[in-house]
Formats: C-alpha cells, structure tokens, sequence
C-alpha cells in the first residue's frame, strides 16, 4: 500500500490526533510568531478584515504600504462604505484580482446597511456578507470575538495535511471537508479566548515563515515530533492536489490615444468580464477591429512591441496601437489628465504602459 493511502486512513480515522498540537503553536507564537504587522495586536474587525482579504494570494510585503493608504483614506468600515467604487479601485490599483475591492466595497455598504456599521460577531454571521467565506470569516471570528472556529487558508492547509499525513486530494469538496473537521478538533478549548487568538495566528505564521511549500524549516518546527510528512521524509508531498488548473490564452489589442495636451483616452470596463469595472484603455479582440474603430482625423497608427501579462488561468497576449491625433468614439470613455489617470483602478499591463515603464 502506498504511504500516502496510509497517511490518509490514519488522518481521518485511525491515528490519534496530537493532543498538545494546540499548545504546542501557542507557545511557539507568543515566543517566535510574527506580532508586529499592522494589522495584528487589535481586536477591530475593520483592520482584521482589510488585511485579510489583502493577503488573499498577495504577500506581506505587498500589502503593506496598501493597508496604511487604505486606512488613511477609509480609516473605518463607514467611510469605506460611503466611497465610491472608482476610488477603491484607485486605491487598489496594482494589487490585483480586483473582484476583491469590488466586494469589499459591496461588503462596507452591507456591514453598514445590515449591521449598522458594526461587523457581526460570529462565523456564522460574517459569511453572509460579500466577499467572505469561511476561513475569512473564521479569522475575523477569532482574532476580534475568541470565537471556537477554525481557519484553512494555503498555509494552514499546508501545515496541517503535513502534520497529520492526511492525504486526501484537496481537489475534493469532500477531502476539504474531512480537512475542515479535523481543523476544528484541533483547536484550542472554547473558554480560552486568548489562546484561540494566538493559535490561529501561529497556525498561519508557520505556513508563512517555517512550513514553506518547498525546503520546508522542518528543525525549528515546534511541533516536529508529531509531524507524519517529516517521519515519512517528504512533507513537500503535502498537501495532495491532483487537479491542475487549465490554462489558456487570449490575444487583445489596446488602442493608445493621447492628444496634443497629453491626455490619455480611456474608457470603462462593464461590470462584467475582465477587467470588470476598471479603467482602461478600448480593448479590442483583433488588430482588424481596432482599425475599424479609430476616428478619421488620426495622423498615424503605430504598432508597438507586444507583451504577456498572466493572470491566474490565464495568458494574455497583449498588443499596444498607439494612434496620432483624432477622438476615438465611446460612450464610458473620456480624456484623462495624468493627475486624473493615475488615481484610477487601472489594470497592471495599462497602468506600465501609461507610465511608459515594461509591461
């Protein structure tokens, strides 16, 4: 039989759980975890909330600097709630997966309007607003209230199919689930507030900062000794995942327009499809269908090099048409001053491009 069925069988049915794992984590956070980011040593849900859909695949160091500009303009959930979404998205811009800002406005505007600005104080309750799932609303449950509730972000997947050999294919809604209930009996006791604090945020500080996906810092783990990935020699086997994500590719064209003050055109994205909302530049699925687009009065058509830009499932082959004089027709499009543009949610490739640095 392979290990890993092995390792599985055991996780979910056979092999006794770590009984001091939670302590075990407690005592290392309290001593070695992280406790100096801006976000932590609160018990306000606003700034708990802000960060963690942040950090939503984004690193530390990223969000950093968006957090403080963050706060500054919208320093609790009212304000944000009573901005507009151009500027969230300006504040936003160049962090990516911008369906984030979108629901996080609409999520202000639902604590508000709901709870009376006041985030609820319960799992249960917080996942009923936009943009919050489970292990969102459990980290927001847990550092702000103490609540009992588990989270499962990346790194505490990674930390916990590791030490507990679970094997199951995270790809299955039911393995995730199996991996859900053992996070629950894992957690510290429920009348112990303080301690559900640190372990949820000890629990994420090892995937963070010793449980890395690859050369993992197996001896400076606390909880080394009750690790089945490391007794079996290869913890970077975990967490099992067997279906890849497809990937395609598209080919846009972006028109480039600026007139004789410098101004740039752009216009608004629809609601929907990609870069939903945001502004950019007119966006076109062929070279043939820009053509047909520009106004009469241009002087020249320039095709400038051609770059990638990846996204998450996807490879977009992006080619830049700057265009000499004339007015391109669009009815959410406008001429933008650079102190205009560049206070816009802009997409990545648009805003390099703009800035004339690589795309």
């Amino acid at each position: 039989m392979r290990p890993e069925k092995t390792a599985s069988k055991a996780a979910t049915a056979t092999q006794p759980l770590p009984p001091d794992f939670a302590a075990q984590i407690v005592n290392w956070q309290r001593s070695h975890g992280r406790s100096q980011l801006p976000w932590q040593n609160t018990r306000d849900p606003y700034r708990v909330w802000l960060s963690e859909v942040m950090l939503q695949q984004t690193q530390v160091s990223t969000v950093l600097g968006y957090f403080a500009r963050f706060l500054e303009r919208f320093p609790d959930v009212k304000a944000l709630a009573a901005g507009t979404e151009d500027e969230v998205f300006g504040l936003w811009s160049g962090l990516g997966y911008y369906s984030r800002a979108r629901n996080m406005h609409r999520c202000a505007q639902e604590v508000v309007a709901r709870f009376g600005g006041e985030f609820p104080r319960t799992a249960a309750e917080l996942v009923t607003l936009p943009g919050i799932g489970r292990s969102t609303s459990a980290a927001i449950a847990a550092f702000c209230f103490g609540e009992r509730v588990a989270i499962l972000d990346g790194n505490v997947k990674r930390v916990l199919t590791r030490v507990l050999g679970f094997a199951g294919d995270m790809s299955s809604a039911a393995q995730e689930r199996a991996l859900w209930d053992l996070a629950t009996q894992l957690l510290p006791p429920a009348n112990d507030k303080e301690a559900i604090a640190s372990y949820t945020q000890g629990v994420m500080d090892m995937g963070a900062t010793v449980c890395l996906p690859r050369k993992p810092s197996c001896m400076i783990c606390p909880v080394q000794k009750s690790c089945v990935a490391l007794r079996e020699g290869a913890p970077e086997r975990y967490p099992v995942k067997t279906r890849k994500l497809k990937r395609s590719a598209q080919s846009l064209w972006l028109l480039l327009a600026r007139d004789e003050q410098g101004r740039v055109w752009l216009e608004k994205r629809p609601a929907k499809g990609i870069w939903a909302g945001l502004y950019c530049l007119p966006v076109f699925d062929s070279r043939e269908e820009l053509l047909a687009a520009l106004p009469a009065a241009r002087r020249g058509v320039h095709d400038l090099p051609a770059f990638v830009h990846v996204l998450t499932h996807k490879d977009l082959h992006l080619h830049p048409v700057r265009i000499d004089g004339g007015q391109p027709q669009g009815e959410a499009a406008r001429w933008f001053e650079a102190d205009e543009w560049s206070r816009l949610g802009l997409p990545a490739p648009m805003r390099k491009l703009l800035e004339g640095g690589e795309a």
